[in-house]
């Protein structure tokens, strides 16, 4: 009895399997989804946080938009041949660029450090807010250069955007806006809260660790910044070069928003000898995002390398 109910055990098996094995192919697989994924276009986070010494120092991506007929305002003095070669060598099109706007925030430990205001108010601190800081809590506000997309951020119709803090810039680039006519955003964002500016010179610290370096040639008074904690340094550069391609590997082309591109031009030279010479990371208002990498000379001009984990870690 025992071996029939076993034969029949094996028997039913047999049957089971060979049921399934009947069945349609499409049966066995799954179940085809109903809806296609949405197309979500391309994005890219709000901030980098990385760690400088002591020194939390943070990017921030207020605005990004494709700039068409780049050669109206790079390479001005190359032709078009010169141009597109250079481009075609750095797998970059020649009819359009990219544009980046990226202001920088350093937490000192004692103080919060604001490096431009960016395109507008919302624009700043909707960048700030994803990065976990609030307009209330910036000590300083450091002005670059008075170019509109540095400060669109600093008032809007409410006000000045950092009511609590300190504004800082340098005294050669206010003074020859302030006797300019026609920068628009100098006239509705800066002159009326002129009262709320500190003047600074070449040399002067703007906090504990912070040093303004004259940069002039993109603007009369332009101006970067040495930042330095336990050893390490860190160049908030701003404008003094505009692209990662036609303005380091070629320094000497003018650029259509410099002011007095001769000056701009040597500018770029001596910050560019400076930063590959010694090694020093920079942050690029207009560099590809996240915008930090460092300077290695290539040939007559230089060669961008961003920065990967290197501030991350905590050796």
């Amino acid at each position: 009895m025992a071996q029939e109910k076993t034969q029949e055990k094996a028997l039913s098996r047999r049957s089971l399997l060979a049921g399934a094995a009947a069945l349609p192919v499409a049966a066995a697989l799954p179940r085809k989804a109903e809806a296609k994924a949405e197309m979500l276009g391309v994005g890219a986070t709000r901030f980098n946080r990385m760690k400088l010494g002591g020194f939390e120092v943070t990017t921030l991506l207020v605005g990004t938009r494709t700039v068409e007929s780049p050669q109206n305002i790079f390479g001005m003095n190359v032709g078009a041949d010169e141009f597109a070669a250079a481009s075609s060598a750095a797998n970059i099109p020649t009819n359009a660029a990219q544009f980046f706007f990226t202001p920088t925030v350093v937490n000192t430990g004692n103080e919060l450090v604001l490096f431009d205001a960016g395109l507008s108010p919302d624009a700043i601190t909707g960048a700030l807010a994803a990065a976990g800081y609030s307009p209330d809590q910036i000590d300083t506000v450091v002005i670059t250069h008075m170019h509109g997309d540095h400060i669109g951020g600093v008032a809007g119709d409410a006000g000045m955007t950092f009511a609590n803090a300190k504004h800082v810039t340098g005294r050669v680039e206010f003074d020859a806006w302030a006797k300019t006519d026609g920068n628009k955003a100098f006239e509705a964002k800066v002159r009326p809260n002129a009262e709320r500016f500190e003047m600074i010179e070449d040399g002067a610290s703007v906090a504990s660790g912070i040093t303004g370096m004259a940069a002039f040639g993109h603007t009369p008074g332009h101006m970067a910044y040495m930042l330095e904690s336990d050893g390490q340094q860190l160049v908030v550069a701003a404008d003094f070069a505009n692209h990662y391609v036609w303005s380091l590997a070629y320094p000497d082309w003018e650029v259509k928003f410099d002011r007095d591109k001769a000056a701009a031009a040597q500018t770029r030279r001596k910050m560019l000898d400076m930063l590959s010479a010694d090694s020093v990371p920079f942050i690029g208002y207009h560099m590809p995002w996240p915008a930090v990498g460092f300077v290695e000379t290539r040939e007559s001009g230089y060669n961008y390398v961003p920065a990967s984990y290197q501030f991350m870690m905590d050796t």
